[in-house]
């Protein structure tokens, strides 16, 4: 017996009832973007592995753990599927000279892929949501990164999002940070776990960010990188906090928060939610100044962020959205039996899709009485059914699924005007 095939573990199916819910999240994004003045922007799923490693860091997790890496054996090429979208975007705008004409305001929505332990709310293949702001120094437009973020969450119903924020300040002021974070950390290196031993030969900053219980007194004895802030650092934090503050948006700043990538600098921050378990993090991102330069574009500053949809959905459906499942919005279910009938079906969904209705044709052999049973199910409004008799009449019967009114019958060229005083009053008509 042939053994049945099934997903790739870590890479999910999203079926119809769960895809009406992302359907209808990615409806929210694009009208909240557009209110923003952010334009969408597409990159491929494949990308030279060398733009990752120089844009995350070598030493990250990601880069030297997660990434979907091969050989393209007709090349030679070294590729990998997108781990994340920021090194993409950035690649096309310096690609394309997308700053030329000055600052961009970008946006995207797409899979991205690492290979780490499936979990709820993470998994192999996974969604992200970002916005890309470029061309921009200054910290209000770190500020209005925040304000979108927070806008989002009311416009979706979501609460108990909570906002962490944190500084990184310069690359001088990382150095010397590391340096003393070094010293201490190799101080109690007898008390460092593996992972926290094996980052502080790479990416000491890292250590701060372990989950591990038994660290968590050592990092909170560690040198904080907000000590390290010069003057101009420290005012656009500054900045970044009076912003937020107007708004009366509520804020933690958060010492140990260093995001996983080495691309930050200044501003960075994430949402987080208690609601999901131990995956708490629903949208996180920052500053990275120094990005587009290290690509091979001319020095050009930039924030941004990336939301995973996925849990974002978790907690839309935690909040009851998406909870009664079932079917697509629909206004009509065409039902029709015999030859005549069949033909004239089709003429008649046309012209209801002309006037911008919803209608499923029934296909297929079925009584009248299936057909209606299957009408009903469908949550369809109302049932527009052709005979043959009707057919050789030019006409089709209407019935309301939803409420108690009779049966009637009007002329096929009549159809839409019909439907839509049954569905909206005689005055839409």
């Amino acid at each position: 017996m042939t053994q049945t095939l099934q997903a790739v573990r870590g890479m999910n199916d999203i079926l119809p009832d769960e895809a009406e819910l992302w359907e209808r999240f990615e409806e929210t994004i694009r009208d909240w973007l557009a209110a923003y003045g952010y334009r969408n922007i597409r990159t491929p799923l494949l990308e030279h592995s060398a733009l990752f490693r120089r844009a995350i860091g070598e030493a990250t997790d990601i880069v030297e753990k997660e990434m979907y890496s091969f050989v393209d054996e007709l090349n030679g090429e070294n590729l990998s599927l997108r781990p994340e979208a920021t090194a993409s975007i950035v690649r096309a705008v310096v690609e394309h000279s997308l700053l030329y004409n000055g600052p961009q305001r970008l946006w995207y929505m797409g899979p991205m892929y690492r290979h780490e332990r499936p979990q709820k709310g993470r998994y192999r293949q996974f969604h992200q949501v970002g916005a890309e702001a470029l061309g921009y120094a200054g910290p209000d437009v770190d500020g209005e990164l925040l304000l979108m973020c927070s806008r989002l969450w009311d416009d979706l119903g979501l609460e108990g999002i909570q906002l962490h924020i944190n500084s990184l300040g310069s690359l001088p002021e990382r150095i010397a940070h590391r340096k003393a974070l070094v010293t201490y950390l190799e101080s109690h290196a007898a008390d460092l776990d593996e992972d926290s031993r094996r980052r502080l030969r790479t990416n000491p900053l890292r250590v701060l960010d372990s989950k591990n219980p038994e660290m968590q007194a050592i990092i909170g004895g560690a040198p904080k990188l907000l000590d390290f802030l010069g003057a101009d650092s420290a005012r656009h934090f500054d900045g970044v906090q009076a912003i937020l503050k107007d708004a009366a948006v509520p804020y933690t700043i958060d010492t140990r928060l260093v995001r996983g990538l080495d691309y930050y600098n200044l501003t960075v921050f994430e949402w987080i939610t208690d609601r999901l378990g131990a995956q708490g993090t629903v949208c996180g991102g920052g500053r990275y100044d120094g990005l587009i330069e290290q690509i091979g574009g001319k020095p050009a500053p930039a924030a941004g962020f990336a939301m995973g949809v996925e849990r974002l959905i978790a907690l839309m459906r935690a909040g009851g959205e998406g909870s009664e499942g079932g079917g697509a919005l629909l206004d009509v279910y065409l039902v029709n039996q015999g030859e005549s009938a069949g033909r004239s079906a089709f003429r008649v969904a046309e012209l209801l899709r002309d006037r911008g209705f919803a209608v499923v044709q029934h296909c297929g052999d079925a009584s009248f009485k299936s057909q209606l049973k299957r009408a009903d199910a469908s949550g369809a409004a109302v049932a527009v059914i052709i005979g043959d008799d009707e057919a050789a009449a030019g006409e089709v019967s209407i019935k309301p699924l939803r409420e108690e009114r009779a049966q009637s019958r009007v002329a096929v060229d009549r159809i839409a005007d019909a439907v839509s005083d049954l569905l909206y009053g005689e005055e839409s008509a």
